[in-house]
């Protein structure tokens, strides 16, 4: 069986093709900028063929045409006929609390996704937009799958879960925490019990995914119990361009001093704040890294002020769990950043936590493994992620149902 998995935003989708006998990537590619000028697509195959082009995408479903003749190039294809994909997997933000599993796409299915996009609205809309495309292209014939980014944390409870808002909010709009990233933490928390040889529902996990967006989650018993993402993506830790969580008085002081809309203020807080507002360099945090070893002040600032925030976080879901067993680091910057692991641990040494910094240092592009030390109190593990796998599985489980 092979199966695409799709990651659709509102000018981007990223796509995977798995074979789910080897669970193995087949291709895999981008198609940039659909909607406006200069889009492209950008595609590589488990044997090293790659190309680049710049193509019209004025919407996703021609963004699906170029993905479909990718695969079926005879220079750089990999399959013989669209026949061969079974099955197609799309990963979706924002389920809200209609959603907690993965779905078979239907008009109902589709209505309600539309119905959550004030709560994402770039996610879901491309979501969306990408599903109907995607039907386009592919036709009726082939089973689509929706899976949910919240899903996993469906099971947090209602004490972590609601905000201290009048509740009348929660009852008309459904205001409350939902997470992201959740099928990113339920990957890496498998792979993790796997790796102590235990089953998840015996342990307590604290879960880092760190890259340009980042949330840390608790995990027991194989059920998350708080999340640091919020209402939407932009709460918890800072991260590339996202303030993370803040005062409320802060949002509400700043636009009476700037004069600025509520829509002005979202585009401050999501794409002006985090990484990039508080070095004044860049979102990417190899620029920030280099500024720093240029003797950059607000470059060492951001660092230290990440560092501190995600060792906060660990901290307060070590309480929540009652215990740990383990933690994990993941996603870009959890991957490559040997620094952060570093310094996230050395806040953590009064709990027993100990790194081996000799291999820390050396684990990044794709070097992965046990961080702590074997005197460690608990198990440090850095796991690759990947989330395209995990939506490829789900979409398998659902499609042999039918």
């Amino acid at each position: 069986m092979k199966i695409l998995v799709i990651n659709a935003g509102s000018s981007s989708l990223k796509y995977q093709l798995i074979d789910m006998d080897t669970e193995k990537m087949i291709a895999k590619g981008n198609c940039e900028r659909i909607g406006t000028d200069g889009s492209f697509i950008g595609h590589k195959t488990a044997d090293g063929r790659e190309f680049k082009k710049e193509i019209p995408m004025p919407d996703h479903a021609k963004a699906f045409k170029a993905v479909s003749d990718a695969l079926l190039s005879e220079e750089y294809g990999v399959i013989k006929n669209l026949d061969e994909v079974s099955a197609i997997g799309h990963r979706v933000v924002q389920g809200g609390a209609l959603f907690s599993d993965p779905e078979l796409v239907t008009d109902e299915v589709i209505k309600g996704i539309e119905s959550l996009i004030p709560l994402a609205p770039l996610h879901n809309k491309g979501h969306v937009q990408a599903i109907r495309g995607c039907k386009e292209v592919f036709g009726d014939d082939v089973p689509e799958v929706v899976v949910f980014d919240t899903a996993f944390h469906s099971t947090m409870p209602q004490k972590a879960y609601m905000y201290a808002v009048p509740y009348e909010y929660y009852e008309k709009y459904a205001v409350r925490r939902y997470g992201a990233h959740g099928t990113s933490h339920r990957y890496v928390a498998g792979e993790m019990a796997k790796l102590m040889g235990k089953d998840l529902k015996d342990l307590k996990l604290i879960t880092c995914h760190i890259g340009n967006g980042s949330s840390i989650t608790a995990i027991k018993n194989g059920k998350v119990i708080d999340t640091s993402m919020g209402l939407t993506p932009l709460d918890g830790i800072m991260m590339g361009t996202r303030s993370g969580c803040l005062d409320p008085s802060v949002v509400t002081f700043i636009a009476e001093k700037e004069g600025l809309s509520p829509e002005e203020m979202n585009e401050l807080l999501n794409k002006k704040s985090g990484i990039l507002g508080i070095s004044g360099i860049s979102s990417d945090d190899r620029d920030i890294s280099q500024a720093e070893i240029d003797g950059d002040e607000r470059a060492h600032l951001t660092h230290e002020m990440l560092y501190y925030q995600i060792a906060k976080y660990i901290g307060a879901y070590w309480v929540a769990l009652g215990g740990c067993d383990g933690i994990v680091f993941t996603a870009g910057l959890g991957e490559n950043q040997p620094q952060l692991r570093e310094k996230v641990c050395d806040y953590l040494e009064f709990l027993g936590i100990k790194i081996d910094k000799e291999f820390n240092a050396k684990a990044w592009h794709g070097i992965t493994g046990r961080l702590s030390t074997k005197d460690s109190s608990i198990p440090v593990e850095l796991i690759a992620t990947n989330e395209e796998l995990a939506i490829a599985r789900d979409t398998k489980s659902v499609v042999e149902k039918l």
